[in-house]
């Protein structure tokens, strides 16, 4: 079994494919913003609103640098996580990056409730849809470098474990 990153914008399935991937495997699950969030006793939300993005972004570091040291695993990153290239290197050298896309119409339905997702809810000024987006060119080449890619948006979570684990099973692993 290799390690498992699954990477991507908010909104396109992450968490919920990454617990039902790691059932199907039979390896442990972590998804990073859940694994902050006890850590530091508050939501994401809350660290952005009390101590910044930037303070949370090196929550972030410390908690990808400390996690990727375990085997077997599935970890759904959050939708920023890649924006570090640290965290990106660390990221490809340790496991299998697999980027789950979803076209900015679904992840505007996904997304649509304010207060779970600050970085969105920041750039909004009234128009989420393009901020959305913004959002989206702004980490494309990001989530470019990405080993494989499943496109969520008419899939259920099952279909999209199921695609990941055909693709494992084909081999799939960690760009040359």
């Amino acid at each position: 079994m290799t390690n498992v990153v699954l990477i991507g914008f908010m909104g396109t399935g992450k968490s919920s494919t990454g617990k039902m991937l790691a059932g199907r495997l039979g390896c442990a699950f972590l998804d990073l913003d859940h694994h902050i969030e006890k850590q530091m006793g508050k939501t994401v939300a809350e660290i952005f609103v009390d101590q910044g993005e930037e303070y949370f972004r090196r929550l972030e570091r410390k908690a990808v640098r400390e996690l990727t040291v375990r085997k077997n695993i599935v970890i759904a990153t959050g939708g920023g996580t890649v924006k570090d290239e640290e965290n990106r290197r660390i990221l490809q050298d340790w496991g299998v990056t697999i980027c789950l896309t979803a076209n900015a119409e679904v992840i505007f339905a996904r997304t649509r409730r304010r207060g779970e997702r600050p970085v969105l809810d920041n750039l909004e000024r009234g128009d989420r849809r393009q901020a959305i987006e913004t959002l989206l060119r702004s980490r494309e080449a990001m989530y470019a470098q990405a080993d494989y890619f499943v496109d969520t948006s008419d899939l259920s979570p099952l279909q999209v474990v199921e695609d990941i684990t055909r693709y494992l099973r084909r081999g799939g692993n960690r760009r040359g």
